[in-house]
């Protein structure tokens, strides 16, 4: 096997975190300004969250499946994409109706998370670079063949939808071609 030369991103990490070690995310949003508040490792019954002059509700998720049950025009996805040293999350979505795209799209990671707004003239991807040890991954392969290993399992997309709520997405694809290195686009049937 190559030694492969760490870039300035990479973290020199053997291993990847466990799952149990991603802290866990919680929003909330008010139902009369639309502030979105999220924490992350607190547990969500213990905490009162005030605006607007009263408690705003802890938001539950829906899964992917139960929102387009919701709405069939909901195309949520994700694609890991970069090698060694550089890769990403690219998230996609139904860029043709506009009632159904995300407002805003948060990445947990293994060390906190990420979150970008989806402006209105912005189309997919989205695109979150990582680095140390949200970018740990154990080939080169680029884009990522979804193998066994799956590098960023524990992993979540929550986007904010206004015609659903929000909607969470497992990073735990595992594509059937892995060992041939076919690739896929994201919404084909081999994803």
């Amino acid at each position: 096997m190559s030694e492969h030369v760490f870039g300035p991103k990479r973290c020199r990490d053997s291993r990847k975190l466990a799952m149990e070690q991603c802290v866990q995310v919680h929003f909330y949003r008010c139902k009369i300004c639309g502030m979105l508040i999220h924490q992350n490792g607190i547990n969500p019954e213990r905490k009162h969250v005030i605006c607007c002059g009263r408690e705003i509700d802890l938001l539950s998720g829906y899964s992917r499946e139960e929102a387009v049950s919701l709405n069939p025009q909901i195309r949520l996805d994700y694609k890991i994409v970069g090698g060694y040293n550089d890769n990403a999350v690219q998230v996609f979505w139904n860029r043709t109706n506009h009632e159904v795209r995300p407002s805003w799209i948060y990445l947990k990671t293994f060390t906190g998370g990420y979150l970008k707004y989806v402006f209105p003239e912005k189309n997919p991807p989205l695109v979150f670079a990582l680095a140390d040890t949200d970018a740990f991954a154990y080939c080169d392969a680029d884009p990522c063949l979804e193998c066994t290993f799956r590098c960023k399992r524990g992993f979540e997309l929550y986007a904010w939808i206004e015609a659903v709520g929000l909607v969470v997405v497992t990073l735990d694809k595992m594509s059937p071609y892995w060992e041939s290195r076919e690739t896929n686009t994201p919404g084909t049937g081999g994803r």
